[in-house]
């Protein structure tokens, strides 16, 4: 109520009406700076409404709004920090469980083309197996061809030589060979199964064979061959296996012989006899087949010929006869069969 009483005074006694609006504020600061309340205490300046108090209040104000606003702001990068972070990690395992998936995939893609590979040269290996088996047979009528049974060590067939009689006359090993590139550790596989099985000569069957190589050839005791000279080299082996065993059948309790019939076989001469027959086969063979060729072609030839013929004189026959009609003879071999009745 002081207070009251105070700024009536100054503003309807002391101060003019025209200054009111100059010293508003100036008086509102003296009054508040001079009067107490009731207890002895000072006035705030800004409950009297100073400019400057009220001022510093806004700029107060506005502080603590752009402070509470600034932490607001990093508390809200704070949670979309997290938020990213977490969706990032989230993510990353997603990725990470895709690149597993997409690479256990990739193994098992990886493992049946590898098996898929495997199991089709093993298919091929055997078709070309089935195929020699076969050639054999036919081939040597007499002989017992028998394949060896799968997990069995000891090559792929054997074939036991045989006389027409029946008489047994040696042993021969076979391995066949369906791949891209020569193995030289085939030969001292051939050979352990050789002496396995007691065998008394081993062939190795292959379509790839060793570099500079022709046809067949005898290698640390193992005679290796192309597919196409196989039965050819067979042939000749099982001659040479016959007269050995013949001689041997001759000389029995002749240890003497017997070694000297084994040095023959494992000595360069028997060599070069298997390869002079062998060559003389394969030269028939190729003789055979070009003399073949020839003769179909010359067939063929002279079939044309006489087709020609024939056609020109059934032509001839026929335009005669419209010129001559019936007094024209009848050929018979022009004329279309007739059933006798």
């Amino acid at each position: 109520d002081e207070t009251k009483k105070i700024r009536y005074y100054w503003f309807e006694s002391v101060i003019p009406m025209w200054k009111r609006g100059v010293l508003l504020g100036l008086g509102a600061t003296l009054i508040c700076l001079i009067v107490f309340d009731k207890r002895g205490r000072e006035v705030d300046p800004c409950e009297c409404g100073d400019p400057e108090c009220m001022h510093s209040l806004v700029e107060k104000e506005e502080k603590l709004e752009l402070e509470l606003s600034r932490k607001i702001d990093a508390e809200r990068q704070k949670i979309i920090e997290k938020a990213s972070k977490g969706f990032e990690e989230k993510h990353q395992l997603k990725d990470a469980e895709k690149d597993k998936q997409l690479n256990d995939m990739k193994k098992q893609i990886d493992e049946l083309k590898r098996k898929a590979e495997q199991g089709s040269q093993q298919m091929q290996g055997e078709v070309l197996e089935l195929e020699l088996e076969k050639s054999l047979k036919e081939e040597f009528p007499f002989d017992d061809i028998e394949p060896v049974a799968k997990g069995v060590r000891g090559g792929d067939i054997i074939q036991t030589v045989k006389t027409q009689s029946g008489r047994t006359c040696g042993k021969i090993l076979w391995e066949t060979k369906r791949t891209k590139t020569w193995s030289d550790s085939w030969i001292q596989k051939l050979k352990d199964d050789q002496r396995e099985v007691k065998a008394d000569l081993a062939i190795l069957a292959s379509e790839s064979l060793p570099k500079g190589f022709h046809h067949f050839r005898q290698i640390s005791g193992v005679w290796v061959t192309d597919i196409l000279s196989a039965v050819s080299l067979a042939l000749a082996l099982r001659v040479v296996l016959i007269q050995v065993a013949r001689e041997r059948a001759v000389q029995v309790g002749k240890k003497e012989k017997m070694e000297i019939a084994y040095n023959y076989l494992t000595g360069p001469e028997f060599k070069n006899r298997v390869e002079a027959i062998v060559e003389s086969f394969i030269a028939m063979k190729e003789d055979l087949e070009a003399e073949k060729r020839a003769t179909q072609k010359i067939w063929a030839k002279r079939e044309k010929q006489i087709e020609r013929v024939i056609s020109n004189t059934a032509g001839l026959h026929g335009d005669l006869q419209e010129i001559a009609g019936d007094s024209l003879p009848t050929i018979k071999m022009l004329e279309l069969p007739t059933d006798d009745v």
